[in-house]
């Protein structure tokens, strides 16, 4: 299997794996703490509009609702996690897959909370780094935790995706 078929399986699989740790821990603290979690819906209303030529909102939940929105808010939530995936095997390269270790998982992850703070957030009316919500403290707060979450997620793929890779029926690289 050719290196590049090996990095975007594994960037999947990781991708998808610590995203699916993210949304437990949403699931976790909406039940424990009673946050609710993302609406994914309005991500993907955000991304719908941006198709149309409308990068700005004010805010996003006042603009026209679009057909398929919560669809595609979802699968975008899912591709931007498995792009995160391949920004870390792009920096620490197919053999942090092989022998995972935290501190580049965290790194990205944590480091992934500048997408929101910096382009999601603004661009749908909450402000940079949530400035116009009604508590910016706690929405930065909960956001940093919520990525460094997806950092242990991170690390968290990458060790099953390392332990696939031992099993005799399959090589992924």
């Amino acid at each position: 299997m050719s290196d590049a078929v090996g990095y975007l399986m594994c960037a999947f699989l990781i991708g998808a794996g610590a995203t699916v740790v993210m949304d437990i821990w949403a699931a976790a603290r909406q039940w424990l703490l009673g946050i609710p979690p993302l609406n994914y819906a309005l991500v993907g209303r955000w991304l719908a509009h941006l198709t149309r030529g409308r990068f700005c909102h004010d805010p996003i939940a006042a603009s026209p609702p679009v057909r398929g929105e919560r669809l595609i808010g979802w699968v975008a939530h899912y591709l931007i996690g498995i792009a995160f995936a391949a920004v870390l095997l792009a920096f620490w390269g197919l053999g942090w897959v092989h022998q995972p270790t935290l501190g580049p998982a965290l790194i990205v992850g944590i480091g992934s909370v500048a997408a929101p703070f910096f382009l999601m957030q603004p661009a749908m009316g909450a402000g940079v780094a949530a400035s116009r919500t009604p508590r910016p403290a706690a929405a930065r707060f909960h956001s940093l935790v919520t990525h460094g979450i997806f950092g242990l997620g991170l690390y968290g793929a990458g060790r099953v995706t390392s332990w696939l890779d031992t099993l005799p029926w399959r090589s992924f690289w």
